[in-house]
């Protein structure tokens, strides 16, 4: 299927799980929260997708896919500590909590359009490989949908942070 192997068809089930997971903690509480059952099956499905992938070489070694894959499991576990120890990063602590969570995220789905525009359709496929430049546009859309969410999420907290104080 899609030249994926066996890994490969049970990382992107795992990371499809997640993607939708992430879609609706944000959708529905506007932030990913470990807190509750959704974002919790987010960040575990988040951090097994990160583990599966060192075991997919689809470009010849160990690449920026598998240094995507480190940053968000690091970004995962700040989000994870923050959330816990609510001081740890002084009075950002919350905005890092929820901008980590949001960039773990966009990190799906750099990859996740990425593989999917580098193998459909299958045998022309629309993007040569993940440098071609019309995959760069795509991605800097979704940087930029990105962007104004993460902003949008970071402003509504701040108005709630400003209303509890």
């Amino acid at each position: 299927m899609l030249g994926l192997s066996e890994l490969g068809i049970i990382h992107t089930a795992i990371s499809l799980v997640a993607l939708v997971a992430g879609a609706i903690a944000l959708v529905r509480d506007k932030k990913i929260v470990w807190t509750n059952m959704v974002g919790k099956i987010y960040v575990v499905t988040t951090a097994l997708t990160c583990l599966s992938s060192f075991g997919i070489y689809k470009h010849g070694g160990f690449g920026a896919p598998h240094v995507l894959s480190i940053l968000t499991l690091l970004l995962l576990l700040v989000a994870l500590l923050g959330g816990k120890n609510t001081k740890l990063f002084g009075g950002l602590t919350p905005y890092i909590v929820v901008v980590a969570y949001t960039v773990t995220y966009l990190f799906h789905f750099v990859a996740g359009i990425t593989e999917t525009l580098t193998r459909v359709p299958v045998g022309a496929p629309w993007a040569s490989s993940p440098a071609d430049p019309n995959l760069k546009i795509v991605l800097g859309a979704v940087f930029l949908l990105f962007a104004a969410g993460a902003g949008l999420q970071v402003l509504t907290l701040r108005a709630a942070l400003r209303g509890t104080a």
